[in-house]
């Protein structure tokens, strides 16, 4: 994706008083001077609808634990919107970005009709929030067995968001994701394909963020490092509370260099988040 949308875009949503903001498209300007190495540090999170370790609803203990994480960019998994009780039907995408002071692209996986005529449609998907503009969104489809069909079949559908945000100057594309959780890995070696092929078409720093549900050597993520680096935290994220594998990812293209990667821990969802510290260039090498 270009600095600009190529087929459908989010709905973006700023923090604070600048809720409901339009697209910034405006590119940095000619006479900006853009660094060689641009730090950003970015994480990736699952927060279980806003559930504990516990499947206790508890987004202020969310808030916390990503306060806490001090990162730019943040790539979100389980993410509701007026879906339903267990999140009290609340838009967990817009309270994080308000509260959090970010701006969010919320990319829905599922997208229902209201429980009551007028009302806001049910919701359920991920989410990017950045410190920095925006300055494009989209939510691309990629091959999914729908959870809300009693006979599904594989086909595509929305829920691979993206979006470029400006870093002092450089346009950095950043992906949220969340994989297919069943055993059969046929689901996910189908994604992983359709991932490298949106990907493909962009150039420059490339981050993918995202809930893989397989382990790093797991055959169908492979082909996944022809193109990315997987920055290994060297440490388990799931469950939370004494983790046994790791699921959740921070990956890069050649753009960028990784220089710490941690899983700190927490039960304030049933995943713990992973956080990579960043040094991007203007060009892959």
């Amino acid at each position: 994706m270009s600095s600009r949308p190529r087929r459908r875009t989010t709905q973006l949503l700023a923090a604070a008083a600048l809720l409901g903001t339009t697209l910034t498209q405006t590119p940095a300007a000619a006479s900006e001077t853009v660094p060689d190495a641009v730090p950003l540090r970015v994480a990736t999170y699952n927060i279980h609808a806003g559930a504990t370790m516990d499947h206790v609803f508890d987004l202020d203990g969310q808030v916390a634990e990503l306060r806490s994480l001090d990162a730019d960019v943040i790539g979100l998994q389980e993410v509701d919107r007026h879906w339903g009780a267990r999140s009290r039907w609340r838009d967990l995408a817009g309270e994080l970005a308000r509260r959090l002071n970010m701006y969010v692209s919320f990319a829905p996986i599922y997208s229902l009709d209201p429980a009551e005529p007028g009302g806001p449609r049910a919701e359920y998907g991920v989410a990017i929030l950045s410190r920095h503009p925006v300055l494009a969104a989209e939510n691309h489809e990629i091959t999914r067995l729908s959870t809300q069909d009693p006979n599904p079949v594989p086909a595509p559908a929305p829920g691979f968001g993206e979006v470029v945000v400006r870093v002092r100057g450089l346009p950095v594309h950043v992906y949220a994701t969340h994989l297919d959780h069943r055993p059969d890995p046929a689901v996910r070696v189908a994604q992983v394909a359709d991932t490298r092929r949106i990907m493909a078409e962009d150039r420059g720093p490339r981050i993918l963020l995202g809930d893989l549900n397989a382990e790093p050597g797991a055959p169908e993520l492979a082909p996944l490092w022809r193109e990315l680096t997987d920055a290994d935290p060297g440490a388990p994220t799931f469950p939370a509370r004494d983790p046994v594998k790791r699921i959740d990812y921070v990956t890069v293209s050649s753009a960028a260099q990784v220089r710490r990667t941690w899983v700190p821990e927490s039960v304030a969802s049933d995943h713990r988040p992973v956080v990579a510290d960043l040094v991007l260039r203007r060009t892959e090498r």
